[in-house]
């Protein structure tokens, strides 16, 4: 496994003190800069971005709704797809549309199947050592069961001590 370097540990370092900003509610002062429409659909279909775009795609890669991004980016790219399956063979339309049915969900299962590794070949394209997408969700949801701990150990002693005083 590749080592980290001081460069990403600071990027991602960046993205979670952006994460606790927006959980708190407050703007994030440093918010990576976001890709225009054309070059999110090139980025959809497995394009790159330009470098200064690399802190949004580790965003996009890592933060909470990572899965339903990457999701949502395939129903896009099938969308174009099925519209021609349904449209220009001939034959019955309930054939055409069981066959694009089929389409869909064989395509949804490779792409659930292979999220981690599209996600991290994205970060790989982006500049990020690979596994730092992993590394990085990891870490999160580390800090977030950490945190869920210590509110149900608070709220058991809380009521803990509330029966005693009774």
């Amino acid at each position: 496994m590749a080592e980290l370097d001081c460069e990403t540990v600071n990027r991602t370092a960046a993205i979670d003190a952006s994460d606790v900003n927006r959980a708190e509610g407050t703007r994030r002062p440093n918010r990576p800069s976001r890709p225009g429409p054309l070059q999110w659909l090139w980025y959809s279909v497995g394009g790159g971005l330009a470098p200064r775009f690399n802190e949004w795609v580790l965003h996009d890669t890592t933060c909470g709704t990572w899965a339903l991004r990457q999701v949502l980016r395939s129903c896009l790219v099938l969308t174009p797809l099925i519209a021609v399956v349904l449209v220009i063979p001939p034959g019955p339309f309930w054939i055409r549309a069981m066959a694009a049915l089929g389409g869909v969900i064989m395509a949804m299962i490779f792409s659930i199947g292979y999220i981690v590794e599209t996600t991290e070949h994205r970060l790989k394209k982006a500049g990020y050592p690979v596994g730092t997408g992993e590394r990085t969700r990891g870490t999160r949801s580390t800090t977030h069961r950490s945190d869920a701990v210590a509110r149900r150990r608070k709220k058991m002693f809380d009521r803990m001590d509330r029966r005693r005083e009774k």
